[in-house]
């Protein structure tokens, strides 16, 4: 948890691209996309995606086929990007969020101010 969230975003950096097809990601997939509000979407480019949006590289290769097949891997790997590429409130909620469901630890919602604990 620490390098997710200490150097994930300097091992793996990231820059938003072109304007593509693809598969949501960061603060446009949730439970993110519920938080935050944002004119621009970012998506892994993929031919069949459902959103238009700047492009991210996936971590992996072969992680956009893995996420369709497993939506909490893609929530997963959505929240990571959202390290990767956000702002500092995107990655705050991240983390938050990640801590939660690899580490089983309480949260604050941010738009509620509730503890969600296990």
């Amino acid at each position: 948890m620490d390098f997710i969230q200490y150097g994930i975003k300097y091992a793996f950096p990231q820059q938003p691209g072109a304007v593509v097809r693809g598969v949501p990601t960061a603060h446009s997939m949730s439970p993110l996309s519920d938080e935050i509000q944002s004119s621009e979407n970012y998506v892994w480019p993929y031919a069949r995606g459902t959103m238009r949006g700047q492009a991210i590289t996936p971590l992996y290769p072969g992680a956009v086929k893995a996420a369709l097949m497993n939506d909490r891997l893609h929530v997963q790997l959505s929240l990571i990007d959202a390290i990767r590429v956000g702002r500092t409130r995107e990655r705050q909620l991240a983390i938050q969020i990640l801590r939660k469901q690899l580490l089983n630890e309480e949260y604050t919602d941010q738009s509620t101010g509730y503890y969600t604990g296990s």
